[in-house]
């Protein structure tokens, strides 16, 4: 059982010096290494002078233009640095190889086509109705510009499917009861000591002092309807938001408060 053995280790590390290959041989690997890794370490873990980038929730969850702003105009009073003299591609491709240390690198080809996936949302799917892209569409639900970027494939698969098993909370609607009787239901815009605000599916806007409410229900139930769409319309409207979300990241990967001065 030795020699067994002895081939399962080699096995082991050709594979792990494959993998170390690949991403040395990234764009974004010789930037993170020159300007990254004396503080961050070469995994991105952390290190004697900075915090692990690579597996910290508080770093995964940023989008990819959070990152970008960070990288670009550091983080005043953190010891953070800005890295302005980085142009436009170069802060995308070192993001892009956050992401690879983050384990995200992994780019999953759903069998849809996007091309359909945008008429549906704008017709038939009647996600415009309440969402926007770029500009177009609702507003009572999330822009959804870039999140294809950040979301996983099946859990946007799991949320069309079934939106008021698998939406968080803060993504559902409020119900609130008032003292005379009126029940109101909408998406909490504000919430405070005093008062909250929600706005209705008509777009109007509902200031509610807490003290003329008897009941408050934050995140009962999804405006969203379960999809009618078949299985292959909803890989076409996933595939969708994915190209859309990884467009509008690498086309806006810096704040957009800040200017691209520096950009040749």
């Amino acid at each position: 059982m030795g020699w067994r053995r002895g081939i399962f280790v080699l096995v082991v590390l050709v594979g792990w010096g494959s993998l170390a290959t690949l991403q040395a041989q990234l764009p974004g690997a010789a930037i993170f290494a020159s300007n990254c890794a004396t503080c961050h370490g070469a995994d991105g873990r952390g290190g004697e002078h900075a915090p692990n980038i690579a597996t910290a929730p508080q770093v995964q969850h940023l989008m990819d233009r959070e990152l970008a702003g960070i990288i670009r105009y550091g983080i005043a009073g953190a010891g953070m640095p800005a890295f302005s003299s980085l142009k436009q591609q170069e802060v995308a491709e070192l993001v892009s190889y956050l992401r690879v240390l983050q384990g995200r690198g992994d780019i999953v080809k759903l069998p849809g086509d996007p091309k359909q996936g945008e008429a549906l949302f704008f017709a038939k799917a009647q996600c415009s109705d309440c969402h926007m892209v770029n500009g177009k569409g609702g507003f009572i639900g999330s822009d959804l510009t870039y999140y294809g970027a950040e979301a996983k494939p099946d859990q946007m698969r799991a949320i069309i499917l079934d939106p008021d098993k698998n939406l968080p909370a803060d993504k559902k609607a409020t119900t609130v009861v008032t003292t005379a009787g009126q029940t109101i239901t909408g998406m909490l815009r504000t919430n405070n000591n005093f008062s909250l605000s929600l706005q209705t599916l008509d777009g109007s806007f509902h200031f509610l002092p807490k003290s003329e409410l008897t009941q408050v229900d934050v995140g009962s139930h999804s405006l969203m309807p379960a999809t009618t769409l078949n299985s292959k319309e909803v890989d076409d409207l996933v595939s969708y938001l994915l190209r859309t979300g990884d467009e509008s990241a690498k086309r806006t990967p810096a704040h957009s408060s800040k200017s691209d001065d520096n950009d040749d």
